[in-house]
């Protein structure tokens, strides 16, 4: 016998017992040790930052990335499931310098750069424990205990490696760029980084004048007018930039009629037009006119008074350095003014004018000017606003220009901006500064080769946002000049500057002289807690030098700087093993992943890290020595990883970003112990796509469980119920289970063929089999959304179907079995529920592993014992039978099952309750359905009991019944027909609706014949279909056909709809006095309304039969429970009680 289930699951307690059961057990472990040997299906873990909360963007990816590797093992695959911690950098910083209330570099260098690194990793572990019971709850198996840890010394020596590979093949370099540069960090940040950290800001956008100079040096009354952003910039500006072949022209504004301008002629008005004054061209010439003019900066920082110096250029002609007007190609007339204020010292593309120029000059060049400081403060250079930080100085810029009518124009600019991705209030400025940088742009065209053979789902992220990403790569920013990160292992002379790498730990101590281990052997002895892998950190690592190979005498040094932290979690196929140093076996056997999946912004990071290591180190082009698995796929791409799946935004209740501030999401652990982790899982991967944008909403979450679990479970109920009440025991010889697949089933006594099965089992059978066949196919190809919606319907099907239609069959009288009192449509009935059943669980394991685990200890466990596998997760996938697949039968069962509910939608839109009886029904069929009619006659019953009608028919012409209109969809139709519109409308209301519909369906399009002589084409899809009923009847329209059902009461309807009423009564009151399902009852009944009474007495026999009551008394019964109901406005007192049971022979 089954152990009886709730009516109401509570899953969160469910979940805790299974949690408990697989603990207990070792499931997981014994789920590997089945599959060992088998072929290997590779997972990457894509490594969270533990020294913060987990959020419900975490339950989603977890989640994800559970249901694959369950899925691949049930399919007989081999899945270890390594976890990861991503403990360096800037999130941990960040989250330290908090706890310590401190920001800035200066105040972490007082604190102590070693206790820094102390408190930095101890905060890595802060929220383990709500990290592992999140974990645990959402149930993702993955292995905790052996996780690869970034900060360790075996993955930092790997990482070493890696960085040693790409220095001594020459694609480590340091050099001095405009970098986006974190101002109050004092590092620089990757373009990755960066693209985490934008969002909108209203910036200043000005248009300053710049004084063209006579030959004197001094100003004239023309002006050159630039347009900036970045006010703050001004101060260090060294050159106008123009286009050679633009037009431009010089002006007078009405408003300011004593000066003169010079902008690109496009841009002209639309000045103007921003100033609302008008405007006066007194001449126009090329841009090339203006190459070599002087011009006065609008500020005076670094221009010596007087007349321009000239400097010999290579040419051997003279020219100023700076402040004049050079040509450049990306000047365009998109914005601004077409003349470009240049800042060499903030921007790449500036930088890059400033060397083009330095290369005409022959000795003395064109110099860097910087009046900004590394802490993005202004420097004594610029007195008047020295120390304070610039982004905070654009308005008293302006007002300093606007006092020296140098201000033309100013207004707000919207647009994007980039902060620092950890510190949100942060802005990034770009700034020059020495850096190490990774030769990726070397690498373009094979990491584009690389990124073409993936599997991305969505497909669009391969050309579209990572494609885009990886054909404008930039080389890789890797240093970061901060403390607690992989620190850079280069090593540089003291006296030659020559620098080398160092790949191990071991190799570094084996240099010759080395010195400096004492200072962590001091550290360790002071505090032997102190974690031995710290020994490859600042500042310890800092400690070490050795004797120079490239200098006699001299010592060798290691670089300050540590590493971006990206690149150790892109390092992670290789690192997590500690290859090359260990790991061998580890990494030959798992590379490349056959799976990973994170949110989008990935796409700059883990995602983009790992591709663009795995192609410098291990592409076609790579001359690493050290040569990585021979399970290199074909053609050597992808890798490091196969398939993708790229998960859409998490957003809050509503439909913001998610925000602690707003306060608009629940916290995790609150969805989880209200409705279990099954119900979030489903709604995430049930709602939407998994790239679409999720709204994380407890109220979506909510009203999900009953579209499936709960539907689920109420049929998992129904059947514990009745199969122990009829004593259905599925173990009865039955030797070998197997996975109680259809076949194992065969072998049972009572089991028959399918074949010699009602067409209700046989429908239902071909329904799972057919599901099966989707839900493969659907998540062998990663598709678990088309996957869940299939397993979705499947259940509704069982449900709101099978279920209902063979409940006479379950409450049928004889035994559930071949003996002979047995029922063998009964028998029928329980082993198809059983099979769909259990199937259904191990179909849905993968998706909602409690739930399923708990189905299948009570219906397989709990009869079968040791003779099936002991956990869910144990057994097989799957897979459908063909023979049973029948898609005939299920077209057939679709139409009446469409024809059911569009007979309910009718009711409802007559607002006709559904236990009214109606007198007739009619199903008008499409036109693709019509070869279905016999099949569709053969089954009236059917269909009459379903809408609880008395007759039904096939409809041979509809316009008896209902009455057609068409109307032209406006929005379609509009912009295409423009003033034509009102005669499409006046045609299409005198048109036979008949005529256009059949032009629709034979042609695609129909022919309208204007007032004004013309024709016009439309097509179905132009046009708004009405279906309204005539008088007297009620009408719904499907894909299928139109039903039509009678809305005309008699009064034999009327009361037979009354008695319905009353049943429907007496069965919840059952339920409110917890009574058996096989409890008799008696029944009284009093009213003062004669019509009700003469109801009930003509239809005492159903009204006993349906409520299993033995009599039935016209007054009120001696103590039993009273409930006074109002029968449409007939008021009815009733009385109800349970039979005395027979007493025993």
């Amino acid at each position: 016998m089954f152990q009886p289930v709730r009516g109401r699951p509570d899953l969160p307690t469910t979940e805790a017992e299974i949690a408990a059961l697989w603990k207990s057990a070792g499931i997981y472990q014994k789920s590997l040790d089945n599959r060992r040997g088998a072929k290997r299906f590779v997972f990457f873990e894509g490594p969270p930052t533990a020294n913060g909360m987990p959020h419900p963007g975490h339950c989603l990816t977890r989640a994800i990335k559970d249901l694959y590797p369950r899925y691949r093992t049930m399919r007989g695959e081999f899945c270890e499931r390594k976890a990861g911690w991503d403990t360096h950098g800037l999130p941990v910083e960040v989250e330290v310098c908090k706890s310590l209330g401190i920001h800035s570099k200066a105040e972490i260098e007082e604190y102590g750069i070693e206790p820094f690194i102390h408190r930095c990793q101890e905060s890595v572990w802060r929220y383990m424990k709500e990290w592992e019971t999140l974990t645990e709850r959402i149930g993702f198996w993955i292995d905790l205990s052996e996780a690869y840890v970034t900060y360790h010394q075996s993955y930092v020596e790997s990482v070493w490696w890696a960085l040693a590979e790409l220095f001594n093949r020459g694609l480590l370099y340091q050099g001095h760029k405009i970098v986006w540069w974190w101002p109050q960090g004092g590092t620089a940040l990757s373009s990755g980084e960066v693209g985490q950290g934008y969002r909108q800001v209203a910036d200043p956008s000005v248009y300053v004048a710049f004084p063209l100079l006579d030959a004197s040096g001094s100003p004239t009354n023309r002006n050159l007018i630039a347009w900036t952003t970045t006010p703050w910039t001004l101060p260090s500006n060294q050159f106008a930039a123009i286009k050679a072949d633009l037009t431009y022209v010089a002006v007078r504004f009405q408003d300011d009629p004593e000066r003169e301008y010079i902008l690109a002629e496009p841009l002209a008005t639309s000045l103007a037009d921003k100033k609302k004054t008008t405007l006066e061209v007194l001449e126009s010439f090329p841009g090339s006119d203006l190459v070599g003019a002087c011009y006065l900066p609008p500020f005076d920082c670094f221009r010596p008074a007087g007349q321009p110096e000239l400097t010999t250029l290579k040419s051997g002609d003279d020219e100023p350095v700076g402040w004049r007007v050079i040509e450049a190609d990306f000047v365009t007339t998109d914005s601004g003014t077409g003349i470009v204020h240049i800042a060499p010292a903030f921007g790449e593309v500036d930088y890059g004018v400033l060397l083009a120029e330095r290369k005409r000059f022959e000795n003395k060049v064109p110099p860097l000017l910087n009046c900004v400081a590394p802490d993005g403060t202004f420097t004594k250079e610029f007195p008047t606003m020295a120390g304070r930080f610039v982004k905070d100085c654009d308005r008293d810029l302006t007002r300093d220009l606007r006092s020296r009518e140098l201000l033309v124009h100013q207004e707000q600019y919207l647009h994007d901006y980039p902060f620092c991705w950890r510190a949100d209030n942060d802005p990034l400025i770009q700034y020059p500064r020495a850096s190490w940088f990774i030769r990726t742009s070397q690498f373009r065209d094979a990491m584009l080769a690389n990124n073409e053979q993936i599997n991305w789902m969505p497909e669009h992220i391969k050309e579209g946002r990572f494609g885009n990403f990886l054909a404008n790569n930039v080389d890789w920013a890797l240093s970061r000049e901060r403390y607690w990160g992989t620190p850079l292992p280069i090593w540089i002379c003291e006296k030659t500057g020559k620098a080398e790498a160092v790949p191990a730990y071991e190799a570094l101590l084996s240099k010759p002289g080395v010195t400096g281990t004492e200072v962590f052997e001091k550290a360790k002895t002071d505090n032997p807690e102190l974690s031995d892998d710290l020994r490859v950190h600042k500042p310890y690592i800092d400690a070490i030098t050795y004797d120079s190979p490239f200098q006699d005498g001299a010592r060798m040094y290691r670089v300050p700087e540590v590493i971006d932290c990206w690149f150790d979690s892109g390092a992670m196929p290789f690192a997590q093993w500690g290859w090359p140093h260990t790991g061998s076996d580890e990494f030959q056997s798992q590379w490349p992943a056959d799976f990973i999946s994170e949110a989008i912004d990935q796409t700059r990071g883990w995602f983009y890290s790992q591709l663009a290591i795995s192609t410098l180190l291990f592409g076609p082009e790579s001359s690493t020595e050290v040569k990585p698995p021979a399970t290199m796929p074909p053609d050597d791409y992808p890798h490091p990883f196969r398939n993708c799946i790229v998960l859409g935004h998490m957003l809050g209740e509503d439909g913001s970003k998610m925000s602690k501030s707003k306060r608009n999401y629940k916290e995790p652990t609150e969805i989880l112990d209200r409705y279990g982790a099954d119900a979030l899982r489903w709604y995430f991967f049930a709602g939407q796509p998994p790239w679409n944008s999720i709204r994380y909403s407890e109220r979506a979450i909510r009203e999900s469980v009953p579209e499936f679990l709960l539907r689920l479970w109420n049929v998992y109920s129904f059947f514990v119920i009745y199969a122990n009440i009829d004593g259905f025991n599925p173990a009865t010889h039955m030797e070998t289970p197997g996975q109680l697949d259809h076949k194992n089933l065969g072998t049972a006594d009572g089991f028959r063929p399918a074949s010699e099965r009602s067409e209700l089992d046989r429908w239902m059978l071909a329904e799972l089999h057919a599901t099966t066949n989707t839900m493969v196919e659907a998540l062998d190809a990663y598709d678990h959304y088309v996957a869940a919606r299939s397993l979705s319907d499947l259940v509704d099907a069982v449900s709101n179907w099978f279920v209902r239609r063979s409940r006479d069959r379950f409450w049928a009288s004889g035994r559930a079995d071949t003996s002979a009192d047995g029922n063998a449509e009964k028998c029928d009935a329980y082993w198809t529920l059983y099979e769909v059943l259990t199937t259904t669980a191990r179909l849905a394991a993968p998706f909602v592993p409690f739930v399923s685990e708990a189905f299948w200890q009570n219906l397989a466990v709990g009869p079968f014992g040791s003779r099936v596998s002991e956990s869910i997760h144990l057994t097989d996938y799957p897979t459908a039978d063909a023979e049973l697949i029948n898609p005939d039968l299920a077209r057939q069962m679709a139409l009446i099952r469409e024809v059911a509910s569009l007979g309910r939608a009718a009711r409802a839109q007559a607002k006709l309750k559904v236990r009214q009886p109606l007198s007739k029904v009619e199903v008008i069929l499409a036109e693709s359905h019509k070869n279905d009619a016999d099949w569709l006659v053969s089954h009236a019953d059917l269909v009459c009991n379903e809408l609880n009608v008395k007759a039904f028919e096939i409809c041979a012409e509809p316009e008896r019944y209902i009455t057609r209109t068409i109307l032209p969809d406006l929005k379609k139709l509009g912009p295409r027909l423009g003033k034509k519109l009102p005669q499409v409308r006046n045609a299409l209301q005198q048109a036979d609706a008949t005529t256009l519909l059949t032009a629709f369906r034979d042609h695609g399009v129909a022919t309208v014949s204007l007032s004004d002589g013309t024709d016009v084409s439309i097509g179905e899809e132009d046009c708004i279909i009405r279906t309204t009923a005539r008088d007297g009847w009620a009408a719904a329209e499907g894909t299928r056909g139109v039903v039509v059902i009678s809305s005309e009461l008699t009064p034999e309807l009327l009361a037979e709809g009354q008695v319905r009423e009353v049943i429907h009564a007496v069965q919840s009151q059952r339920k409110t006095l917890d009574l058996e399902f096989t409890d008799r009852i008696k029944l009284g009944f009093t009213t003062e309304s004669e019509e009700l009474r003469k109801a009930l007495q003509a239809h005492t026999e159903s009204l006993a039969s349906e409520t299993l009551a033995v009599s039935i008394e016209f007054e009120l019964l001696q103590n039993a429970e009273l409930e006074k109901l109002d029968v449409d406005g007939h008021a009815l007192t009733m009385s109800l009680k349970r039979a005395s049971p027979p007493e025993a022979s």
